[in-house]
């Protein structure tokens, strides 16, 4: 890979939202290891806390809120000119910074509890951080989760992690793309353009689980548990990657960041963003993915779109659009 497609385009997320000061918050205290074949749930519900329940078969998942956040739109999109951003925005009543949610996803296949991405924790300022109030409003304890996928090892995806220093998932397994390990956990990167906070970020974030020994790292499109299929993705990170989860014939694909500007980038699948690593890389993964998806009824779960970040994609002429799910609130 060439050292001009390494940069983080001057510090990823950071440059694009203001700064500020991270809120003081209290790490849970596990109350012993509970298997997911007994998970207790709470009915207490905080007026803060994000969360959205569904099911795909036997699995019954939740999209977990970890905030929101104003991203600036016109510096982080490649391929377009200022005003054709400005009128994509419009049409949908919206502007730059566009208002940009922080999704995670639990996954309760009973006798396992699986999150994937942990949201920002404390490395996003007053935005994010949101992630434990939802799962405890959601009726878990971190200590419950078993598996943690990792869609990449950005900040706003991995910061969740940790917290004041200790490991949020004490019990949990992080899968990741070994790419993005190698990558973001590497010093010698930084002459390569990786960003001396992103690797120090990393290294508090996921290095306390690598020295725990509890890293399942993979390299090629496998099923990692039953009914998971990793499949690398690499342009955004170089570790990049999707998850398929499937129960009883029904399906829901994780896409982590291979979309981030819902308004710009299904009408242009070629523009890219600041964010991604590899732009070449990450353009030619969209478009394959968009392609291989759209009319096909997937159910798709993104991170960065609107809350719960769950839809389908339909062609339109030569965009795509994107088809959220309704609305359920029953059994």
């Amino acid at each position: 890979m060439k050292p001009h497609m390494l940069l983080l385009a001057a510090g990823l997320l950071f440059a694009a939202i203001p700064t500020g000061h991270a809120t003081d918050r209290s790490p849970d205290k596990p109350a012993g290891h509970t298997t997911a074949q007994s998970i207790p749930q709470s009915a207490a519900q905080p007026s803060e806390a994000g969360l959205y329940r569904f099911t795909v078969g036997d699995l019954r998942i939740t999209a977990l809120s970890d905030g929101t956040l104003p991203l600036g739109i016109k510096p982080l999109v490649k391929g377009l000119p200022p005003d054709r951003i400005d009128a994509l925005l419009s049409e949908r009543f919206e502007r730059d910074p566009l208002e940009t949610s922080i999704n995670a996803f639990l996954i309760d296949t009973g006798s396992r509890l699986l999150l994937v991405d942990t949201g920002a924790g404390q490395l996003f300022g007053p935005y994010g951080g949101k992630l434990p109030l939802s799962l405890a409003a959601a009726g878990y304890r971190p200590d419950q989760v078993t598996d943690i996928l990792l869609t990449h090892i950005h900040t706003d995806h991995s910061g969740g992690l940790t917290l004041d220093g200790r490991m949020m998932f004490a019990n949990a397994t992080v899968h990741v793309g070994q790419p993005d390990i190698d990558f973001f956990l590497n010093r010698d990167n930084i002459a390569k353009g990786l960003q001396p906070r992103l690797h120090d970020e990393a290294v508090a974030t996921v290095g306390p689980y690598l020295k725990a020994g509890k890293v399942k790292p993979f390299t090629e499109k496998s099923e990692i548990l039953a009914g998971v299929t990793a499949i690398p993705t690499p342009g955004h990170t170089p570790g990049h990657a999707f998850y398929r989860v499937t129960s009883r014939g029904e399906t829901i694909e994780f896409w982590g960041d291979i979309i981030h500007v819902g308004p710009v980038q299904f009408r242009h699948p070629d523009a890219t963003v600041a964010f991604d690593i590899d732009q070449d890389a990450a353009r030619a993964q969209r478009r394959d993915r968009f392609a291989e998806e759209a009319d096909s009824g997937q159910l798709t779960a993104a991170a960065h779109l609107s809350f719960p970040g769950l839809g389908r994609l339909r062609r339109d002429g030569d965009a795509y659009r994107w088809v959220p799910v309704e609305y359920r609130n029953r059994q």
